[in-house]
């Protein structure tokens, strides 16, 4: 993914956030990219770099300051994790009109539900340790291409199998992407607003949600967006597939034309030039418009990595084994505590989340006459309901639940650095296990969708707090292969979760959203086992 350009002719491709300095072009020395433009005169101006003090990571963060460039981040990364919502509900929004067109049973629309964190649970640690090697911006760019061209290639798959395929590789990208993207936002912020930012970040995965529901409300009903090519009968639901690729692929453009590698990722790399040009780049930002230099000092950084040492020799068992060595690391010494309480949450919050989220368009499009989704027989068989005429309401409650979203991300944001990701994480869960349960015992349909309304936004506030627990856990060296690990628990729940709800939906559909609050129950009772992490320093 690497762009080789010369010299000469790198100011008509300069990036957006650097071209405030205009003396110098440094080149990446490992990639031969020029990754920004800078002047390095301001930190060897003063001395040898013996005579300056050396910062640590954090220390290095305070001095570069505060404001925009993080907040352009904060947009960046935020619309990356929005795509990836989008990526994955899509399918649950196309269910109701697709299983039609592609002849899909209960069972096939469980398994094509599946099919994307099957992916997830392949792509999630693979590119998680890649990252940890390689470098979190290369990855993002990777992970984010490959997540948005399949995702667009499934729009004219002409029968179910081809279908089921796209969005399983569509998954793997999503995989890569989401615990890479937290680990990256993550090493860019000061150690005071580190929980809000990335609680900040954690509410763009609503956004996304919206953009789904939305894009799925204005598109899917209508006749217009139909046309025929060849044999292949193009409809409106294809159509919007191909429109929620789209984010992911113009994330994977902003990454890789904008922003620079992680900062504390070179330190620990031991690639201090690097890390200062980038520790510049967010001062000259964030100090644009005050007449303010760039402090002088050196980085405490890991050892140098020799490139040849990076590569592994021995075949594909030893390239195994140290792919796995991360894991094994995880589960030792004091990390294993933590690490396995959180291997029982995502279980738990995944299963419970993805289960029966996924699952509400097809249960509100079953709900014609009213009643509760499992209390009363007015779930009607698949067999016997039509897809066609597309009714509306069942986006229009989509998006509702979507939105209602909202007020748990503004509690988060506003709450999180006050009561830490700990304390947030175990309520939370708690509180949606009721939520779940009441569904279930609940007469009627609007009834039904107030709770899910309730369940939204409450489990929000879990997965924003484990977002950000999760980020201060481990150190750099495990950071993104943990979340990636865990990340692929969550998926292999998340499948679990699918095929109960498609295997029992049309006969016993109170097994599995009861089994949804015994989990989220239980997630939020083992959370209270987990370290406090509030404000604490990365390591």
């Amino acid at each position: 993914m690497a762009r080789h350009v010369h010299k000469g002719d790198a100011e008509a491709r300069e990036p957006l956030l650097t071209r405030y300095s205009q003396e110098s072009k440094e080149v990446d020395s490992d990639e031969g990219v020029i990754i920004f433009d800078r002047s390095t005169s301001s930190v060897n101006n003063d001395g040898s770099e013996a005579a300056q003090r050396r910062f640590t990571y954090e220390e290095a963060v305070e001095a570069a300051g505060f404001g925009l460039f993080h907040y352009v981040l904060l947009v960046a990364c935020g619309w990356a994790n929005a795509s990836d919502a989008v990526e994955i509900l899509c399918v649950s929004f196309l269910l109701p009109t697709a299983r039609c067109d592609l002849s899909l049973s209960s069972s096939d629309m469980g398994l094509l539900t599946a099919s994307i964190f099957l992916g997830m649970m392949v792509g999630g640690y693979m590119w998680g340790y890649l990252a940890d090697q390689k470098g979190r911006r290369k990855v993002l760019v990777i992970s984010l291409t490959v997540n948005g061209m399949f995702g667009c290639l499934s729009s004219v798959a002409p029968w179910f199998s081809a279908f089921l395929l796209m969005r399983f590789i569509s998954g793997i990208g999503v995989g890569g992407s989401i615990p890479v993207i937290f680990s990256y936002f993550s090493e860019f912020m000061p150690r005071l607003k580190r929980g809000t930012m990335i609680s900040a970040l954690a509410t763009f995965w609503m956004a996304g949600n919206i953009v789904a529901a939305g894009l799925a409300w204005m598109v899917i009903p209508r006749k217009w967006t139909e046309f025929t090519v060849g044999s292949l009968n193009f409809q409106s639901w294809r159509l919007f597939v191909v429109l929620c690729s789209v984010p992911s692929l113009t994330s994977a453009l902003f990454f890789l034309l904008l922003f620079p590698e992680s900062p504390k990722f070179l330190m620990e790399a031991g690639r201090e030039k690097e890390a200062l040009r980038v520790f510049q780049q967010m001062f000259e930002l964030n100090m644009r418009g005050k007449d303010k230099d760039f402090p002088v000092f050196a980085l405490l950084t890991g050892p140098k990595q020799d490139p040849e040492e990076t590569r592994t020799k021995g075949g594909l068992a030893c390239a195994l084994i140290k792919a796995l060595m991360p894991i094994k690391q995880m589960f030792q010494g004091s990390l294993r505590i933590r690490s396995i309480v959180l291997l029982i949450i995502f279980f738990c919050i995944s299963f419970g989340y993805y289960g029966l989220w996924m699952w509400f368009p097809e249960l509100f499009a079953r709900l014609e006459n009213g009643g509760s989704p499992c209390m009363n027989e007015t779930l009607r068989p698949l067999r016997n309901h039509s897809c066609y005429p597309v009714k509306t309401a069942v986006y229009m409650e989509g998006f509702i639940i979507a939105a209602s979203n909202l007020p748990g991300n503004i509690f988060t944001i506003l709450m999180m650095d006050s009561m830490g990701g700990k304390a947030l994480l175990s309520s939370s869960l708690l509180v949606s296990s009721v939520s779940v349960f009441l569904i279930y015992v609940v007469q009627t349909k609007y009834q039904s969708l107030i709770l899910s309304c309730v369940f939204s936004g409450v489990s929000v506030i879990a997965w924003n707090a484990l977002d950000v627990v999760g980020t201060e856990l481990y150190p750099t060296q495990l950071r993104s292969s943990a979340l990636g690990f865990f990340t692929g628990v969550g998926r292999v729940a998340a499948i679990l979760g699918n095929i109960v709800f498609g295997n029992l939906v049309d006969t016993n559909c109170s097994v599995p959203i009861l089994l949804v609050s015994a989990f989220l129950l239980t997630g939020g009772l083992v959370g209270l086992l987990l370290p406090q992490t509030k404000q604490t320093e990365l390591t």
